[in-house]
Protein backbone atom coordinates (compact mmCIF):
# COMPACT_ATOMS: atom_id res chain seq x y z
CA UNK A 1 0.00 0.00 0.00
CA UNK A 2 2.72 2.53 0.71
CA UNK A 3 4.49 1.99 -2.64
CA UNK A 4 1.26 3.19 -4.54
CA UNK A 5 0.68 6.38 -2.41
CA UNK A 6 1.28 7.76 1.27
CA UNK A 7 -0.97 6.15 3.67
CA UNK A 8 -2.28 7.31 7.42
CA UNK A 9 -1.43 5.46 10.55
CA UNK A 10 -5.58 4.50 10.30
CA UNK A 11 -5.14 3.06 6.84
CA UNK A 12 -2.68 0.50 7.41
CA UNK A 13 -3.93 -0.66 10.30
CA UNK A 14 -7.42 -1.36 8.99
CA UNK A 15 -5.26 -2.89 6.00
CA UNK A 16 -3.43 -5.46 8.40
CA UNK A 17 -6.98 -6.24 10.09
CA UNK A 18 -8.60 -7.30 6.92
CA UNK A 19 -5.00 -9.55 6.61
CA UNK A 20 -6.06 -10.92 9.99
CA UNK A 21 -2.48 -10.03 11.84
CA UNK A 22 -2.57 -10.05 14.79
CA UNK A 23 -3.14 -6.34 16.53
CA UNK A 24 0.10 -6.77 18.99
CA UNK A 25 1.92 -7.34 15.97
CA UNK A 26 0.27 -4.54 13.52
CA UNK A 27 1.00 -2.33 16.44
CA UNK A 28 4.70 -3.43 16.07
CA UNK A 29 5.24 -3.03 12.86
CA UNK A 30 3.21 0.20 12.60
CA UNK A 31 5.12 1.69 14.97
CA UNK A 32 8.28 0.66 13.38
CA UNK A 33 6.90 2.36 10.54
CA UNK A 34 6.46 5.37 11.82
CA UNK A 35 10.09 5.68 13.88
CA UNK A 36 11.94 5.07 10.19
CA UNK A 37 9.42 7.73 8.82
CA UNK A 38 7.26 5.07 6.44
CA UNK A 39 4.17 6.93 8.61
CA UNK A 40 3.73 10.14 9.19
CA UNK A 41 -0.32 11.52 9.59
CA UNK A 42 1.14 15.04 10.20
CA UNK A 43 3.09 14.83 7.02
CA UNK A 44 0.55 13.16 5.11
CA UNK A 45 -2.68 15.73 6.18
CA UNK A 46 -0.70 18.11 5.47
CA UNK A 47 0.35 17.17 1.95
CA UNK A 48 -3.32 15.83 1.45
CA UNK A 49 -4.36 19.84 2.55
CA UNK A 50 -2.16 21.33 -0.17
CA UNK A 51 -2.82 18.80 -3.31
CA UNK A 52 -6.46 18.70 -3.04
CA UNK A 53 -7.30 22.60 -2.30
CA UNK A 54 -4.80 23.33 -5.10
CA UNK A 55 -5.70 20.24 -7.13
CA UNK A 56 -9.79 19.99 -6.93
CA UNK A 57 -10.22 23.26 -5.00
CA UNK A 58 -11.73 21.77 -1.81
CA UNK A 59 -12.42 24.44 0.94
CA UNK A 60 -11.45 23.76 4.63
CA UNK A 61 -14.22 21.81 5.64
CA UNK A 62 -14.11 19.27 2.72
CA UNK A 63 -10.68 18.83 3.49
CA UNK A 64 -11.09 18.16 7.19
CA UNK A 65 -13.92 15.45 6.16
CA UNK A 66 -11.67 13.71 3.80
CA UNK A 67 -8.78 13.50 6.50
CA UNK A 68 -11.28 12.17 8.87
CA UNK A 69 -12.25 9.69 6.38
CA UNK A 70 -9.37 8.67 6.13
CA UNK A 71 -8.52 7.73 10.12
CA UNK A 72 -6.21 11.03 10.55
CA UNK A 73 -7.11 12.31 14.27
CA UNK A 74 -8.48 15.84 15.17
CA UNK A 75 -6.23 17.60 16.40
CA UNK A 76 -4.28 16.81 12.97
CA UNK A 77 -6.54 17.51 10.93
CA UNK A 78 -7.71 20.73 12.34
CA UNK A 79 -3.76 21.71 12.78
CA UNK A 80 -3.24 21.01 8.63
CA UNK A 81 -6.31 22.13 7.66
CA UNK A 82 -5.80 25.80 9.23
CA UNK A 83 -2.36 25.98 7.79
CA UNK A 84 -4.36 27.13 4.61
CA UNK A 85 -4.63 30.49 4.43
CA UNK A 86 -7.94 32.61 4.19
CA UNK A 87 -6.36 34.74 1.59
CA UNK A 88 -5.63 31.54 -0.50
CA UNK A 89 -8.89 29.90 -0.16
CA UNK A 90 -10.68 33.03 -0.97
CA UNK A 91 -8.59 33.22 -4.12
CA UNK A 92 -8.98 29.67 -5.18
CA UNK A 93 -13.17 30.19 -4.03
CA UNK A 94 -12.76 32.99 -6.79
CA UNK A 95 -10.58 31.02 -9.61
CA UNK A 96 -13.38 28.22 -9.60
CA UNK A 97 -16.69 30.93 -9.64
CA UNK A 98 -14.29 32.51 -13.08
CA UNK A 99 -14.56 28.82 -14.36
CA UNK A 100 -18.00 28.74 -13.64
CA UNK A 101 -19.90 31.58 -14.48
CA UNK A 102 -19.53 31.74 -18.20
CA UNK A 103 -21.59 28.45 -18.00
CA UNK A 104 -24.32 30.29 -16.21
CA UNK A 105 -24.61 33.32 -18.41
CA UNK A 106 -28.49 33.13 -19.85
CA UNK A 107 -29.82 32.08 -16.68
CA UNK A 108 -31.81 34.27 -14.15
CA UNK A 109 -29.48 36.27 -11.44
CA UNK A 110 -31.36 33.89 -8.55
CA UNK A 111 -30.64 30.72 -10.07
CA UNK A 112 -27.32 31.21 -10.99
CA UNK A 113 -26.61 32.69 -7.43
CA UNK A 114 -27.97 29.19 -5.99
CA UNK A 115 -25.74 27.04 -8.39
CA UNK A 116 -22.88 29.34 -7.76
CA UNK A 117 -23.05 29.44 -4.34
CA UNK A 118 -23.50 25.53 -4.10
CA UNK A 119 -20.82 24.69 -5.93
CA UNK A 120 -18.52 26.22 -3.17
CA UNK A 121 -20.63 25.16 -0.94
CA UNK A 122 -20.21 21.49 -2.12
CA UNK A 123 -16.34 22.03 -2.24
CA UNK A 124 -16.62 22.70 1.31
CA UNK A 125 -16.32 26.61 1.55
CA UNK A 126 -18.24 28.62 4.24
CA UNK A 127 -21.67 29.94 3.00
CA UNK A 128 -20.44 33.67 3.68
CA UNK A 129 -17.38 33.33 1.62
CA UNK A 130 -19.03 31.63 -0.93
CA UNK A 131 -22.05 34.41 -1.05
CA UNK A 132 -19.67 37.27 -1.46
CA UNK A 133 -17.40 35.59 -4.22
CA UNK A 134 -20.46 34.52 -6.02
CA UNK A 135 -21.81 38.32 -5.61
CA UNK A 136 -18.83 39.87 -6.31
CA UNK A 137 -18.46 37.85 -9.60
CA UNK A 138 -21.99 38.51 -10.76
CA UNK A 139 -21.44 42.50 -10.09
CA UNK A 140 -18.45 42.48 -11.49
CA UNK A 141 -20.01 40.90 -15.09
CA UNK A 142 -22.61 44.10 -14.59
CA UNK A 143 -25.50 42.45 -12.72
CA UNK A 144 -26.91 44.18 -10.02
CA UNK A 145 -29.74 42.14 -9.29
CA UNK A 146 -28.17 39.75 -6.99
CA UNK A 147 -30.39 38.34 -4.50
CA UNK A 148 -29.80 38.84 -0.63
CA UNK A 149 -31.62 37.81 2.30
CA UNK A 150 -30.80 33.91 3.27
CA UNK A 151 -27.95 34.20 1.00
CA UNK A 152 -25.98 36.98 3.20
CA UNK A 153 -24.42 35.22 5.82
CA UNK A 154 -21.08 35.72 6.83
Amino acid sequence: MLTAAPRTRAQLADALRRKKVPDEVAERVLGRFADVGLIDDEAFAQAWVQSRHRGRGLGKRALAAELRRRGVDAETVSEAVEALAPEEEERTARALIDRKLAATRGLDTAKRTRRLVGLLARKGYPPGLAYRVVREALEQEGVSDVPEGEWDVE
